[in-house]
């Protein structure tokens, strides 16, 4: 079964996930912290952690340069045991961070990997983690299949390169609708993280088709007739 996590920063809607729905983890990223509104990076990363306790987190870090990178992702770390830091493959100017995965992956620290787009990266750092450190691979299916190409074939490309590697999770990142769940459950992803939104959505899939197609009829006549629409 595929975990769910909620690409979230917001704390009650985290609570109400946790609750509601019987979410798997959390995963952040910079962006995410500034459309929150997060001015003290590290306060709301507690904050977040005393909500989701034996759950998974991921927090990125933020820096760009390797050596600040390495800094960063040490100092992360150590602010709860459930923790996982995010770590992109390249840096803005494009530069491969496998020296610095590789470092951290030998200190111990729980990394989520983020921002996989090739199969060469998805190898890359295949060549550089140990057997034992828990690795989040995270692959950004949803932008992936933004450039026209099919995100499941590198997925299940990954799934297949890591499948002895019982410390590695590949995550289906970046996801745009519901049926990406499926997908990451076809391609045996062990997560997807989704917007709260899309976490929402996913527990109407049961309705009936049919009673989506009057749902949405309903929908249309009544913004019509609000409208006061005439011909």
């Amino acid at each position: 079964m595929t975990k769910i996590y909620s690409d979230t920063a917001d704390l009650k809607t985290i609570k109400k996930q946790i609750k509601k729905y019987k979410i798997d983890g959390v995963t952040t990223n910079p962006s995410i912290m500034r459309a929150n509104g997060v001015k003290d990076y590290k306060k709301h990363c507690l904050k977040i952690l005393k909500i989701t306790k034996k759950k998974p987190l991921s927090v990125e870090v933020f820096a760009d340069q390797p050596r600040e990178i390495l800094d960063q992702a040490k100092k992360i770390s150590l602010w709860g045991k459930h923790l996982f830091v995010k770590v992109p493959i390249v840096n803005t100017k494009g530069k491969i961070l496998t020296s610095v995965i590789q470092k951290l992956n030998s200190n111990k620290i729980k990394l989520n990997i983020t921002a996989i787009f090739t199969l060469e990266q998805v190898t890359q750092i295949k060549r550089v983690i140990d057997y034992k450190t828990p690795v989040i691979v995270s692959i950004f299916c949803g932008r992936i299949a933004d450039s026209g190409l099919d995100p499941e074939i590198l997925t299940k490309k990954a799934v297949k390169i890591f499948k002895n590697h019982k410390n590695v999770q590949i995550l289906w990142a970046s996801t745009r609708e519901v049926l990406n769940y499926q997908q990451a459950r076809k391609c045996k992803c062990h997560i997807i993280t989704m917007s709260p939104t899309l976490i929402d959505k996913l527990n109407t899939q049961k309705i009936p088709l049919k009673k989506w197609s009057i749902k949405t009829v309903q929908q249309f006549f009544a913004d019509g007739k609000k409208s006061n629409f005439s011909i």
